[in-house]
């Protein structure tokens, strides 16, 4: 008696929590759905992805459900029940997610390959406007250089850094100080000891500085390379969301069909088996 009562406690816990455990994913599901947007690519990542993350919830409540009919079974002394059965619900409910997680699988690839390009495109084009307003800037400063008072003021400029270098570099104590300086970036430290060794690549470093077209070259570099970078990120980012949502989807599509028509087809022959000996 016991034993019995202890079985019908386990098996009425086990079937609450399954409950509980797929009714939480259905108001998920549910809350997840809003604000609507179909045809918004983003809002299809974020509720596939959303949705991905959540499907071994109903899946584990579906385990829980059936462990919990299982037990009534083995313990059913003919005098039958009156609860109502969930089996056939779950196991439709089962059926139906497997086949959401098998439309996800190739729709969040083809979003996600679809996002990456745009995302790539808008990065080109973002370098793109970088490069164009850096050529206008250049145009126009190197307009200012035919300007004789212009061009004079720059080679004023130029003498007063090279004389600043050429004081500091002769000075044994500043450039110690400047050297021990822990605020100086290691950078200038490396410079100022190239100045020191070989004096006259002073001279190129202010030329260089001050050549308009360089810096230019220089910075169109740098918008190079954080272009490859960023798009190099962003493939990564669909790449690895792709596979992760992508396999994870399929995968749950295949557990919750083979649930869903396992359990469908054992209940078919279960209440065909009661027919059978019920005409005996």
């Amino acid at each position: 008696m016991i034993n019995r009562f202890a079985a019908l406690s386990a098996a009425r816990t086990l079937k609450v929590v399954g409950i509980v455990l797929t009714l939480s994913f259905l108001v998920d599901f549910l809350i997840l759905l809003f604000p609507f947007q179909p045809t918004d690519r983003g809002w299809q990542i974020d509720l596939a992805t959303a949705l991905v993350d959540r499907g071994i919830v109903p899946m584990v409540g579906l385990g829980f459900l059936s462990a919990g009919y299982w037990i009534d079974s083995s313990i059913d002394d003919g005098s039958g029940s009156s609860s109502i059965d969930l089996r056939f619900p779950a196991f439709i409910l089962s059926s139906i997610l497997g086949l959401i997680f098998l439309l996800i699988f190739p729709l969040h690839l083809n979003n996600v390959s679809k996002a990456s390009a745009q995302t790539v495109e808008q990065i080109t084009k973002q370098a793109e406007q970088a490069e164009n307003q850096l050529n206008t800037q250049l145009t126009q400063v190197q307009n200012q250089l035919n300007n004789a008072q212009v061009k004079g003021e720059l080679e004023k400029q130029k003498n007063q850094v090279k004389a600043q270098f050429t004081d500091l570099l002769k000075d044994e104590q500043k450039y110690k100080q400047a050297l021990a300086n822990p605020q100086l970036p290691q950078a200038q430290k490396d410079l100022l000891k190239k100045f020191k060794e070989k004096p006259e690549e002073l001279d190129k470093f202010i030329a260089k500085q001050s050549d308009p077209q360089q810096l230019a070259d220089q910075q169109k570099l740098q918008i190079r390379q954080r272009k490859e970078e960023a798009e190099k990120q962003a493939k990564d980012r669909a790449w690895k969301s792709g596979l992760r949502i992508g396999l994870s989807s399929l995968l749950l599509s295949i557990g919750y069909i083979v649930i869903g028509w396992t359990g469908l087809r054992g209940m078919g022959a279960t209440q065909g088996g009661g027919r059978k000996a019920a005409a005996r």
